[in-house]
């Protein structure tokens, strides 16, 4: 059930009401008679999961990118980076050592 608020138009007294949402709204300020006007406020409740504005669209940077993303793209850069470095000094110790001239074969 949803909770309604209310305020006195002559006294100004705030009230919280539970209501189901078919039910008559208060009219009548309980502490002065006065007349009662329901308030409009924001839901109690957060969407939480993938496809909600808060998880995929308002966490992003200056870029544009959201930082999930940048993470991915610097780890992306990270392996390439690594396999550079992997192939030459691989390149490099195989240039060092020369390699043995083939066998002969006994034909």
């Amino acid at each position: 059930m949803p909770i309604y608020e209310y305020q006195c138009i002559r006294c100004a007294k705030h009230v919280e009401v539970l209501q189901k949402i078919s039910d008559t709204p208060l009219s009548k300020c309980s502490s002065c008679g006065g007349r009662l006007s329901r308030l409009l406020s924001p839901s109690a409740f957060q969407f939480k999961g993938s496809g909600w504005y808060v998880t995929d669209y308002a966490k992003k940077g200056p870029d544009g990118k959201a930082k999930k993303e940048e993470q991915k793209e610097e780890k992306k850069e990270e392996k390439k980076e690594e396999k550079k470095k992997e192939k030459s000094t691989s390149e490099g110790a195989a240039k060092e050592s020369p390699k043995a001239p083939p066998k002969p074969s006994d034909s």
